[in-house]
């Protein structure tokens, strides 16, 4: 069977759902394609979201705010001509194109933006494959409700259900299989063994602080704040693709140990070695940390969906949130200091973690193809 999983470039987290889901996909025997949507419908399109988002995650946090939030008020469009349903109708008349040539037997797509275009095709009628939304956050973006027609869509947890309906989803469309990760992330080794190969003291409490890919925010403002806390600890500190401030970290003198790394391809282990996790609230990392049992410290998130993830996550119990008035090294030190409350929220952790995300979704893809073939004998 073939399946194209269509994805946006927003960030890297729907672009590393999809390559997780493509990867799974082909390794139980399933021929997997992923396109990015925008920058093949229109490359100017696609290059203005994506340096739109980086500009939202760094300097235009109060302007996409108020944005979100008409979006989260605004009535549900019904016309062609309303905005959303005009753009993905002009969108569909290249995507199908596309589909035709390829074919597939299913469509995934990992971004709302693919699934208006996806909900209009089917719509009038020109799939023949199944289609399949991801929801990569612990909410509905606003225009979900614009993705109805949609044969299924896929939601991080149970609780869901009710944001579902809302949207105009029948519960038999809603899968709450959780946010696609790599399957890696749900294979674990001990603390003791992850420190040990990490060059770390291997008894020693660690807290993990990631920044993204790109290494938002001031890192070396965050290392000082943590440095300062009265609690020994180790800190593993992830740059990313942010050169300068790893640079800046490395001649930082500072009392606690410092692991201090650009852009890897071993998170997972550095999770593993961990107690904690101080994190914007993306969906995908957020994903990573529950299934690693990861507590999380939620610093500076985006306005919009991740101010939804932060209420999701801190309403059940699984993160706190830094705030303007509850400085960071207030809440590590509060989490540090209370092994009773931190093991409360590992077993709420425990309730939200999806390890076989990546695994459900495909099984399921590949059981639509089964079973319909099944139908037809």
């Amino acid at each position: 069977m073939k399946v194209l999983v269509l994805s946006v470039t927003a960030g890297q987290g729907h672009n590393s759902t999809a390559r997780a889901l493509c990867a799974y996909l082909e390794s139980i025997g399933c021929q997997a394609e992923m396109l990015d949507t925008l920058e093949y419908v229109n490359g100017a399109l696609g290059e203005t979201v994506s340096r739109g988002y980086l500009l939202v995650a760094t300097n235009a946090k109060l302007a996409y705010k108020g944005a979100y939030r008409l979006a989260e008020k605004r009535k549900k469009s019904k016309s062609e001509i309303s905005p959303t349903r005009a753009t993905g109708n002009l969108m569909s008349k290249k995507l199908i194109k596309y589909i035709n040539s390829y074919d597939p037997d299913v469509i995934i797509c990992t971004h709302v933006f693919a699934g208006i275009i996806l909900d209009v095709l089917k719509e009038k009628d020109q799939l023949r494959a199944k289609t399949v939304g991801i929801v990569t956050d612990f909410m509905f973006h606003p225009y979900w409700e614009e993705g109805v027609n949609l044969d299924y869509v896929v939601t991080p947890n149970e609780q869901m259900l009710v944001q579902a309906r809302k949207k105009g989803f029948a519960d038999s469309q809603v899968l709450p299989f959780g946010i696609p990760i790599h399957p890696k992330f749900g294979q674990r080794i001990s603390k003791e063994q992850a420190r040990a190969e990490l060059g770390l003291d291997i008894n020693k409490p660690t807290v993990l602080l990631m920044s993204g890919s790109m290494g938002y925010g001031n890192i070396e403002e965050t290392v000082n704040a943590l440095d300062s806390v009265p609690f020994d600890f180790q800190l593993i500190t992830v740059c990313g693709y942010n050169t300068e401030a790893k640079a800046r970290i490395d001649e930082m003198k500072t009392s606690k140990r410092i692991l201090n790394l650009g852009y890897v391809d071993y998170v997972e282990k550095l999770m593993d070695a961990s107690d904690c996790i101080i994190s914007k609230p993306g969906g995908l990392t957020t994903s990573e940390a529950l299934v690693k049992g990861l507590p999380m410290i939620i610093v500076d998130p985006v306005p919009g969906q991740e101010d939804r993830n932060t209420e999701f996550l801190t309403n059940n119990g699984v993160a706190m949130a830094v705030t303007s008035t509850s400085p960071l090294d207030d809440v590590v030190y509060q989490m540090l200091a209370n092994p009773k409350r931190v093991e409360v929220m590992r077993q709420a952790i425990a309730l939200l973690a999806k390890p076989s995300s990546t695994k459900d979704i495909c099984e399921f893809v590949k059981g639509l193809v089964t079973d319909e073939a099944q139908e037809n004998e």
